[in-house]
């Protein structure tokens, strides 16, 4: 089966286990994908599936995607994505994966894009300390020192206030604790990044604990 599912976060709720503990969960809409293509190590040097999600209307979607929808034989899709595979020839064009990927108890990444900040200052941004608060000192929250003495010039990459948020942010070791099949939902411990109805993929963990 291909290691991954594309989804969209529907919000955070809390249920109860056999315990009595609240576990608070996110709750995620993942799939059904469809599978558009496969690459395969002889013609692309690699092994991995193409899967599109969430449909839309055609004139919505332009030519060059519009025809690789057409050989597929598929509706359009506003997400493209694609998953790694042992074997491209065990799935079909067409073919639909849906939540039974995954099971309660399975350890998973998520990687979405983290909500926007707006523009925030080094404190807020990269956790800087703040300045003296009294006496006169007029660096309560400000960056300090830039540039160094002997380029005379600000070095690439530096920490200072900007636009915070909108990245693409992975978080690991996230535990399914119930699965929808009938509404092809995900009940996911603990909180996944991004917005409500934000775009999420959802990846069999790397790093999982055993």
């Amino acid at each position: 089966m291909p290691k991954g599912l594309l989804g969209t976060k529907v919000g955070m709720t809390q249920i109860f286990n056999d315990n009595g503990e609240v576990i608070p969960v996110t709750v995620v809409k993942a799939g059904p994908c469809k599978v558009l293509q496969k690459r395969t190590l002889e013609l692309d040097g690699y092994n991995a599936i193409q899967v599109g999600f969430c449909e839309v209307k055609k004139h919505r979607v332009n030519k060059p995607k519009m025809g690789l929808f057409e050989k597929a034989g598929t509706a359009p899709y506003k997400h493209i994505r694609e998953f790694p595979v042992d074997n491209p020839d065990d799935y079909e064009i067409g073919q639909e994966i849906k939540v039974d990927l995954f099971s309660e108890g399975d350890m998973i990444d998520v990687v979405g894009i983290s909500k926007g900040k707006g523009f925030a200052g080094a404190i807020k941004r990269h956790g800087f300390s703040r300045g003296p608060a009294s006496h006169g000192s007029r660096h309560h929250r400000r960056t300090g020192a830039l540039g160094a003495k002997g380029p005379g010039r600000v070095f690439k990459g530096h920490k200072m206030p900007g636009h915070m948020g909108v990245e693409k942010v992975t978080v690991q070791n996230l535990e399914i604790v119930k699965t929808d099949m009938d509404k092809d939902l995900l009940l996911i411990k603990g909180s996944v990044p991004g917005p409500r109805k934000g775009l999420v993929t959802i990846k069999k963990a790397v790093k999982a604990k055993h």
